[in-house]
């Protein structure tokens, strides 16, 4: 017997599929400066949002020590119209002729803060500020690392802080004007050109100098150069920002000018081949005094377009080749660029698992830029020189890995194989991914030449950090037995040393790698939250992925652990101890599946889902998967439901939800982002919780798909006065509902 719930008692919200409630989770958008030298101690600033109460600061890694110093909260509306009467006041005595000393010391006070009020950020997601002291130790590794703040919130996602070798200078921290702060940090319409840039700022090579860019503006920075010094000029703004959401295009796109010192200008840039950061070389002509210039290249800025400029005679490492090597094989790596010590380095990888290393160079003291460089178990060889014509293409024998090049514009590559009729192959391109500049395009022909398979770009989730997938995959069953061919060639017809690839030939080798989000985690003791799981599958691999935590602490459990057959992700939902742990801590999650009869683990890497230019979105890999439990022994405890619900189109499914007693007369219950096609079409009030009455709409939801059901629950309580709206105090999620549509 169906029936609805008085409005006092328990009850679901289900017209909508409604969003997550909102936790304040804290949140980093920025740091300045973004890094800072070895053996130093630097004092830097995090704009963010959330962040009261930060008392702790962490950085990944070893040799750096992070104490926060002060967090600046900003003043609420009221707090700001009382201290504007206060002024009021005050300006008035002084009218009088009657305001003290100590007054006119207060009215100062208010008028800094006032100023303030109307130089924060126009976004609120930065608009908070933490001053953290950093302390690097002369032997720490140089290279980005993770910075996260730990507040009342928990933690906050990671963001990207730099420990350098060289000399540093940063400019003082800067705000935007109040006639300029505007979202996106748009230049006003009545600003149309960019305004003079202030006077250059004197600093030596070699040197890293900080800035943020504002808007509208330049900045310069002057320097002495001598003759025939190779000069190379090197910005990181998107690699320390790599998507700004409400930015078009969505980060700081830099705009890099080297001026002489008349300010006429020798060379600019504002990329380097597909890297938005842009790079000069220049053999200095002469001694003298030279200008570097950065812009944003539509003259945008805010607090969190920071930037990092390397100037100097430095080591780059622009190209390799190859772009990998097998796995326990000695391999000599011919290196690309400038200043550099050696035009090869040797790499002998010991080990039998696939990865993607670093490779870099010293010279003078300074570590290179690194390179990625991959390490494959397949056979590898090279490809030979000659064989941009099919009469002359290279034979290969399954399976391998080929290393090669488009070495002049234009040119394609052939490469022939033998095949049998039914015969399953897979052909792909592994050079964007790699650092290469390479657009490639993978076509597959017949001995008669005849097109059976042809690929320009397929994206791959697993490179987050590329906003244009540029390498090739195709798969093909071959049609009868003889000989084919696989043609590799640049989309644009360009070539050159740099436009290296790698191209595996092979049957498939089903395999799969994970992505847990987010990266960091706030839970209250004995709480439960949700979390996604995307399943990045490769060659045709489509089982379940079952999932586990690996190596934690008693008290931490997943609920709805299973990525389903043929669904590249899934919302399950981890639920930590009903203690409180002191410290964050790192934990695993791992996926097991069976492929070919043998099982297989891969463990999840973090990743937080950034979104760039207000519609894309990226899963950008980050070091570590970060839970903090905080909170003195709370937490509902619902009750885990393990067996799926099997749900009918067209059809009505009740189950049954236990509620805590204390509960049962206040809780309100809503589904979170429900699958699309699965609603509540009733409740029903039982003894110890209510029964929920689900229906699935059979053109929606398709019989086999799987998952899980996340459902929120909260109270209502009395909005501000005068205000008829209720504010949802939450209460908790429960633990993950598995579920599965059945056929009619």
């Amino acid at each position: 017997m169906k029936g609805k719930a008085p409005p006092s008692r328990i009850f679901l919200l289900a017209a909508l599929a409604l969003p997550a409630f909102a936790q304040q989770s804290p949140h980093a958008g920025y740091v300045y400066p973004a890094g800072g030298k070895r053996g130093a101690t630097v004092e830097v600033r995090v704009g963010g949002q959330f962040l009261n109460g930060a008392q702790r600061a962490y950085v990944s890694g070893g040799g750096v020590e992070a104490r926060v110093i002060e967090y600046d909260r900003p003043l609420t509306g009221a707090a700001a119209l009382k201290l504007r009467d206060e002024m009021q006041q005050l300006n008035q005595k002084r009218r009088a002729g009657k305001l003290t000393a100590a007054e006119e010391h207060r009215a100062a006070e208010i008028r800094d803060k006032l100023e303030d009020v109307q130089r924060r950020p126009s976004i609120p997601a930065i608009a908070e500020i933490v001053s953290v002291e950093i302390t690097i130790a002369p032997d720490a590794a140089p290279g980005p690392r993770q910075l996260r703040i730990d507040g009342n919130n928990g933690l906050t996602n990671p963001i990207i802080f730099c420990v350098g070798e060289l000399p540093e200078f940063a400019r003082k921290p800067s705000r935007v004007a109040p006639a300029y702060n505007a979202v996106n940090g748009a230049t006003p319409v009545t600003r149309l050109v960019a305004r003079p840039p202030d006077p250059p700022a004197d600093v030596a090579l070699p040197v890293v100098v900080n800035g943020q860019m504002m808007p509208g503006t330049t900045d310069q920075y002057r320097f002495r150069a001598n003759k025939g010094e190779h000069l190379v000029i090197a910005v990181a703004a998107r690699e320390l920002m790599p998507y700004i959401s409400d930015a078009v295009p969505g980060w700081f796109q830099a705009a890099l000018t080297l001026r002489d010192a008349e300010g006429r200008e020798l060379v600019s840039a504002d990329h380097y081949l597909f890297h938005p950061d842009p790079l000069i070389e220049y053999d200095v002509p002469a001694d003298g005094q030279y200008i570097a210039e950065i812009h944003d290249s539509i003259f945008r800025g805010r607090e969190d377009f920071v930037y990092r400029v390397s100037m100097g005679e430095l080591p780059v490492i622009t190209s390799v080749f190859p772009l990998g090597a097998q796995a326990g094989k000695r391999a000599a790596v011919e290196t690309h660029g400038w200043n550099l010590p050696a035009a090869h380095v040797t790499e002998n990888r010991k080990g039998k698992q696939a990865e993607v290393i670093s490779i870099s160079q010293q010279l003078g003291g300074y570590t290179s830029n690194t390179v990625p460089f991959a390490i494959g178990t397949l056979p590898e060889t090279t490809a030979r020189a000659g064989i941009g014509r099919p009469e002359k293409e290279q034979r290969v024998k399954l399976p391998v890995v080929v290393n090669g090049r488009i070495a002049q514009p234009g040119e394609t590559q052939f490469f022939r194989i033998d095949g049998r009729a039914g015969e399953p192959i897979v052909a792909e391109v592994t050079a964007r991914r790699l650092g290469s500049p390479l657009d490639s395009t993978l076509r597959l022909t017949d001995a008669k030449g005849r097109e059976l398979a042809f690929n320009d770009d397929f994206e791959d989730q697993g490179a987050g950090l590329l906003t244009h997938q540029a390498d090739s995959l195709i798969s093909c069953t071959l049609p009868a037995k003889g000989t084919y061919s696989i043609q590799v060639t640049d989309r644009e017809r360009h070539g050159g040393a740099e436009y290296a690839y790698r191209l595996r030939i092979s049957h498939p080798q089903p395999d799969f790698e994970l992505r847990v989000t987010p990266s960091s985690l706030n839970l209250r003791a004995g709480s439960t939250a949700p979390v996604t799981v995307y399943a990045l599958r490769r060659d045709g691999f489509a089982g379940e992925i079952a999932l586990k935590l690996k190596d934690a602490p008693a008290g931490f459990a997943l609920s709805g652990a299973a990525v389903p057959s043929g669904q590249d992700s899934v919302r399950l939902t981890l639920t930590v101890p009903r203690t409180p742990v002191g410290l964050p801590l790192s934990i695993q999650l791992a996926g097991q599946a069976t492929i070919d009869g043998r099982d297989v683990t891969r463990i999840a890497v973090p990743a937080e889902e950034m979104e760039q230019a207000f519609a894309y979105r990226h899963l950008v890999a980050e070091d570590a998967w970060i839970v903090r439990v905080i909170g003195a022994g709370g937490g509902v405890p619902w009750r885990t439901i393990t067996k799926p619900l099997q749900l009918t189109p067209g059809a009505a499914t009740a189950f049954d939800v236990f509620v805590p007693p204390r509960l049962q007369n206040s809780v309100r219950l809503a589904l979170n982002d429900p699958p699309e096609g699965i609603s509540v079409q009733n409740v029903i009030e039982k003894p110890n919780g209510v029964s929920l009455v689900l229906r699935v709409e059979g053109g929606k939801a398709k019989p086999g798909l799987k998952g899980n059901l996340i459902v929120d629950a909260f109270r209502e309580a009395p909005g501000q006065p005068g205000n008829g709206n209720r504010r949802r105090i939450p209460l908790g999620t429960l633990p993950a509902i598995p579920f599965e549509v059945l056929e009619k």
